[in-house]
Order: C-alpha cells, then structure tokens, then sequence
C-alpha cells in the first residue's frame, strides 16, 4: 500500500468556526483535499470531508467509484473506523465525488495518549493502487461532572424495571441507532437548539449514580443535555431530517428520533405530546413536539441527545461547521 504523504501540497489552513484543518493533494491523474478537525475532546467527535477531481481520460466508463475509509488510532493501535459516504451522487458521476465520515470519540474517556488518523482510498482508475494518508490528531483531556439523583419509588421503578416491554423497546431504539443508511444525506449545516433556553440541569458525560428507595444504587453516563423548560415547551428539530422513532417508551416517555445524516441522530425525550409521526420529513426549526415530564424524570425538561454510529455525542459539537461546508 502506498503513501501519498510526499504529495501533499497544501500543508495545513485553518477554516473557521471549528478547529479543522485541509490537507491538499495531488497526482498526475487526479487532486484532492481532506477537511478535518484536528483535535476534539472525548464525547465529541471527528470528522473528515474528502474532494477528489479525477481526470476523465484516467478514469473509464465502467471504471468502480472510489472508496475511503477512516481509521482512528491510539499510538499503533486501530480503535475504530468508518466508511466514508458519497454527499453528492451527481458530482460522484462526473468524476469529482465529495466523501464525508466520521468517529465519534468515546464519553467513557478521560482523553490524552498519542493519537493519529489514516485515511485509506482508492479512486477507481484502473491499475491505481490504494493509498493512505496519515493525519496527526490530538484527543484533548477533560474532567466530567459527577453527580447523585436520589429516585422517588415511581422513578426508582421505571430505572430498575427489566420487563419485556422495555427490553423491546430497548433492542428497537439500538436497532434504529445501529443503522448506518449511506444515501440519507439530509443536511449538512449546522445544528440548531431545539428549546429556547439557556437553562441547562445536566451535560452529556456526566457520571451519574442513581440511589433507589429500598437503598440499592447504579452508576451510568448522561448521553444527552437536558434543558430545564416549562412543561408544554415547544421542541423543534436541531435540522432536517427524518422521523425514524416517534413513540411513548417506558424509560423515556414521548419520544422522538430524527435521522440526519448516515449514522447520524438526534434524540428528543420526556415530551408531553408529539407533532411528528414515524416517517415523517422535518426541515430544521420545525416544532415535533412539547416538553414534558414523561418516563423517568424528576422534573418537567427536555433532554435532547445525539448519537453517531451509536455512540452518544456532545451536541454542542454539532452547532459548528462540522461537515466543512464552504462558506
């Protein structure tokens, strides 16, 4: 497998809003660049947008579309990967297909160690061997809130109820997040707030240990934000999307989840009503429901969460340019 470091061009320029980097490259049959955020915390994510412009009389007709992968590595260690998705099937046609993927980094990590990237693609063009490019990337530390919820008996109930029902429910809402679907590219801009507040009662990554009321307690990790707001609040979509989930669930009352990008989803819970039905199209700000205190709450609130190839995500990180889109 072949480098291509020796190719790059453009070292590193700086775009704005998120700490991201473009790395340029090129060869005798094709040019490309690589977006990406070169640093993150634990709980947010990476992402990488990749734009290659293959030469048409390198590239034939019946020639197979390129491919990329992102990896992500601790000193020589592979501690995940994604595919990248193509964003734009009529540009992937005429030879210039524009590539997004993304990692999302652990809620269970403290941060720090030596980190790097690799990106590995081939274009298509008949007898071009795979190529790689090593990226440097740093996984900032961080030091999470800690906190104690001391549960009523109905709560405390609802925590440690392990019926079938609920069970269900939990296989269908991991089922939904598992599900990476690589033509559904419904926005790229930024996220919006999906209550208007600056209230917020607790953060996504908080250790969290719940005592119940006949003494027994566990510990977890808070996967979302949630906003302290009046019961009947509306809730709108943080961006288009796709209504993949919209339901009452024992743990979680009224709730809706929204698919967005290829593995991509908000999570909206407690609500007190819906506005949206599974299958639905919502464009961003578009009302789906209102805030409640549905499932296991201790006040009215809305907790709004973002998963990315299952993994829970801070969701401020998604109110920047994430996807580098041009300015």
């Amino acid at each position: 497998m072949k480098k291509i470091i020796a190719l790059v061009l453009t070292a590193f320029t700086a775009l704005s809003q998120i700490n991201a980097k473009t790395v340029a490259f090129q060869t005798e049959n094709y040019t490309g660049t690589i977006s990406y955020n070169d640093s993150a915390k634990p709980g947010e994510a990476v992402f990488a947008r990749m734009n290659l412009k293959i030469s048409r009389t390198a590239k034939k007709k019946n020639s197979p579309e390129p491919e990329a992968v992102l990896q992500l590595f601790r000193e020589d260690k592979k501690i995940d990967s994604a595919k990248f998705y193509f964003l734009n099937s009529r540009a992937r046609r005429q030879n210039t297909p524009d590539m997004l993927s993304a990692i999302p980094l652990s809620l269970w990590s403290n941060g720090g160690g030596d980190h790097s990237l690799k990106i590995i693609f081939s274009t298509g063009i008949a007898e071009d061997t795979a190529k790689e490019v090593i990226l440097p990337f740093t996984l900032e530390t961080v030091e999470w809130n800690k906190e104690t919820l001391d549960l009523d008996e109905r709560n405390s109930g609802i925590k440690q109820n392990m019926s079938p029902e609920r069970l269900e429910q939990i296989e269908k809402l991991n089922a939904i997040l598992g599900t990476v679907n690589p033509q559904n590219v419904y926005s790229l801009k930024p996220f919006i707030m999906p209550v208007n507040t600056t209230r917020q009662t607790a953060y996504c990554g908080d250790r969290r240990i719940y005592a119940y009321t006949n003494g027994k307690s566990s510990t977890s990790l808070h996967y979302g934000n949630d906003y302290g707001v009046p019961e009947g609040t509306e809730v709108s979509a943080c961006s288009d999307g796709k209504v993949v989930l919209a339901e009452f669930r024992i743990s979680t009352g009224w709730s809706v989840v929204i698919e967005h990008l290829p593995g991509l989803y908000s999570l909206y819970y407690h609500m007190s009503a819906l506005n949206v039905k599974e299958g639905d199209s919502v464009r961003q700000g578009e009302e789906i429901g209102l805030s409640g205190a549905t499932g296991l709450a201790t006040g009215p609130h809305l907790h709004w969460e973002i998963r990315l190839n299952m993994a829970a995500v801070q969701p401020e990180f998604f109110m920047h340019n994430f996807t580098f889109q041009p300015e």
